[in-house]
């Protein structure tokens, strides 16, 4: 198998300020957007600047069916909500065998929403929590 080959089953580990919270099954949200401001300059008809402004980072949100790891999101909420304070992290994207494919430096992470699953025994479905964080960028490592 070589490296070129798309992974079908993709998991993702999440670390935050050195603490492993587990691996999660779907990671959305990694993107950024530019803001420009057009300027258009006097005596110039033939095209406006497009000048580059702030980065907007967008939320980057994990899921996972309930597992043991539940509780570490539980106390990384329960410690980062007494004390906010903006942490580094690493989202590593990992095979099925869990060895890894990519990964990212996530820059001053905060909380800003998590979801607890929701339980209905008449459901094959397994029971899923979400986590949705902010950042200050992000850069593959």
């Amino acid at each position: 198998m070589t490296d070129n080959i798309f992974a079908t089953s993709v998991f993702f580990r999440l670390a935050i300020g050195g603490d492993d919270l587990g691996a999660f099954h779907t990671c959305s949200g990694m993107g950024a957007e530019v803001e420009i401001e057009s300027y258009a300059e006097g005596g110039n008809n033939g095209f406006t600047w497009q000048l580059p402004g702030r980065v907007t980072w967008s939320n980057i949100t994990l899921t996972r069916p309930v597992t043991a790891d539940t509780v570490k999101i539980g106390r990384w909420l329960d410690e980062t909500l007494k004390r906010v304070e903006r942490k580094d992290g690493e989202i590593v994207a990992l095979r099925p065998d869990l060895t890894p494919i990519i990964s990212w430096q996530v820059f001053g992470i905060v909380p800003v929403r998590w979801q607890g699953p929701s339980f209905d025994p008449s459901s094959p479905e397994p029971a899923v929590e979400t986590l949705e964080i902010a950042h200050e960028g992000l850069r593959p490592s």
